[in-house]
Order: C-alpha cells, then structure tokens, then sequence
C-alpha cells in the first residue's frame, strides 16, 4: 500500500473543526472497511493545534473521539486561562494566557507519551516549533534518534506556545541537553505538509514519489480585511492588535499550492474553507483563534461536519487506498464544493 501522510495546520481552538471532522472520517472509515485512521497513516505532520492533534494520533491510545472531546467549552476554559497580572495587559506588555492551564491538560492527557512510544506502534510523527533564542525552526520528530525521548506533552506545549497568546516554553534538547525557548511552529510553517513531504521522502527515499498519498486538514482560513491604507501607519502595537501580524505570518497557502503542484493527480487531498458563509456554511465560526464561547466551539464543529459533507466520501476512499477521483483543494466559497485538479 502506498505511503500516507496526515498534516494537521494550526489555529488555536479552530482545531475544533479538525477533530470534528476527523471523529466523522474515523466512525465512517471503521463502519465502511473496519480501520481507523491509525490503521492507514504512515506519517503525521502537526503545527501548534496541528501537533496536539497529530501527537495524539501518533503517540498515544487516545480514541478519535476522546481527542475531539479536548476540543469542548470546558477544556477550552481550562487552556485559555488569561493572565491575570498586575499591570499586564492582554497580548501587548505579557502573553494574553497565563500558560499553566495548556500544561495541566497536555500532562493530564498525553502523560509519559514519548516520540518513542509512536516509532514502537510503527509509526512516524513531527512537530513544528521556532526557537527564539537563535532564531531557527525546530523539527522535533521521530525519525531523528536523538528526538525519541522527548515527552509529546514537552513537544505539544512548545509547537502551540503562539506569541503573544502563550508564554515561550523550554525544552530540554538531548544529546547535548541544550534547553531551546521555543514558540508556535505556526510563525515559519502553519501548514506542516512540506516537512511531512521532506521526511517521508528521507525515510522511505525506495517508495515511488508518484504514490505517496497526502491528506492536508486545515482550521478554515480568515477571510476578514486588513485596512491598506492604515498599515501605512501601524508600528508594533499597530501591526498587533489590528494587523494581526500572528495570521499574516501564518498564512498557509503558500505551502498548500506546493503540495498540490508536487502531488500526482488524484493523491492529495486539501481540506479547509474560507470562514464565512457559503453554500452549507450558513452561520461560519469567528475567525479568532481563541474564541472558546460554547457558541463559536458549537460553529467550529459544524464547520468540520461541513468538510465532512464535501470531502468525507473522498477522504475515505483515500486513507483506504481505494481513491480514483482528482486532487482536492479547498472549498471554493462560491459554490461550497471542494476546487478538483485532474
């Protein structure tokens, strides 16, 4: 069976889409040809949401289910815990959320989870991290031997640690033991598909490229205006609070053209769609990355039943190794449907 590789983007609880939508592939997967979806990927691939996720998946027993229940109102509460500080102000002068409350979850629910447990089941996963201190990307991932005992909760809280939001978390890098100050991957590559497609073909440089298959998730894509005219006058603070510099830095369209273009027809699958209504979308989620009202988690995950109605079918017939249709791209906001290339 051709190889698959699963890349899951970021978005804060925007993820909420993701693992609703992949709980519905899961259930229709096991119902129509007995697997799931550990049974079919070969690699994962995750950026900040994305690599919570994607560890999950990769490292630990956790069910589909049990990991789209990390994406409820409470749990969001517990994660989002804002900074209460004396003369600190949300997202300008300190990090918006005061970070413990991320840690307590991630230690709750991936335990002792190492990149090594991932390799023992046969299985393959990578994170996206940035280092602030020397200004590099960190691909924290199983097939670099020196990476095995890294702790997936250690790795998670760093890939999703987004400026401004979270505070900068460390981590202890072997063999030298150097500790690395690591923010949100998502500031060099939201889309995790290019490094997923980089180590697959490191790992497996035998497998025909025109096999590997990729199915891309993405955490819908903001669509609301930034004002031209204004950015003439914007510094910092500008470029913060109305520029919302953190989604201009994390675009990922770029990446999503690349795979395409490099994918065989018929192999790649891209799900996402613009945040705001269209045909099947009639009341979009808030674009906001922490936007953990009871009301915009209840949107995001009919948004991930949405992509469920316009790629499920689709997407299962790929994980099975059974997919005879064109590549997927994004859901075209005109018409509601996925764009196909032949």
């Amino acid at each position: 069976m051709a190889k698959l590789l699963l890349s899951l983007d970021g978005g804060g609880i925007r993820g909420a889409a993701t693992t609703q939508f992949l709980s519905r592939i899961d259930n229709a997967l096991h119902a129509k040809h007995g697997l799931r979806i550990r049974d079919c990927v070969d690699f994962y691939a995750g950026t900040s949401t994305g690599s919570i996720i994607a560890l999950a998946l990769a490292t630990t027993d956790l069910s589909m289910s049990d990991i789209n229940r990390l994406y409820s109102p409470v749990m969001a509460r517990k994660i989002f815990r804002p900074n209460r500080g004396l003369f600190e102000f949300d997202g300008i002068n300190a990090p918006k959320y005061e970070g413990s409350g991320k840690t307590a979850v991630l230690d709750k629910y991936f335990g002792e989870a190492s990149l090594a447990d991932a390799v023992a089941k046969d299985r393959h996963v990578l994170a996206v991290a940035y280092g602030v201190e020397n200004r590099r990307p960190y691909v924290l991932k199983t097939t670099h031997a020196d990476h095995l005992t890294l702790k997936s909760r250690h790795i998670a809280d760093a890939s999703s640690a987004a400026p401004t939001f979270f505070p900068t978390r460390p981590l202890v890098l072997p063999p030298g033991n150097e500790t690395l100050w690591l923010v949100d991957g998502g500031v060099i590559a939201n889309n995790p598909t290019m490094c997923g497609i980089a180590e697959v073909r490191r790992l497996w440089p035998t497998e025909p490229w025109d096999g590997l298959r990729v199915l891309s998730v993405g955490t819908g894509y903001r669509t609301r205006k930034i004002n031209g005219p204004d950015s003439r006058h914007w510094g910092a603070i500008g470029w913060m609070t109305q520029g919302h510099l953190i989604d201009v830095l994390s675009d990922e369209r770029v990446v999503a053209y690349q795979a395409l273009t490099m994918s065989a027809s018929g192999n790649y699958i891209r799900v996402n769609a613009e945040m705001r209504r269209q045909p099947g979308l009639s009341s979009p989620p808030d674009d906001a990355m922490d936007d953990i009202s009871e009301a915009n988690i209840t949107k995001l995950k009919v948004m991930g039943d949405f992509w469920y109605e316009r790629y499920g079918e689709a997407v299962v017939a790929l994980l099975a190794d059974a997919y005879e249709g064109p590549s997927l791209d994004r859901i075209d906001p005109a018409t509601g449907l996925p764009v196909t290339y032949q």
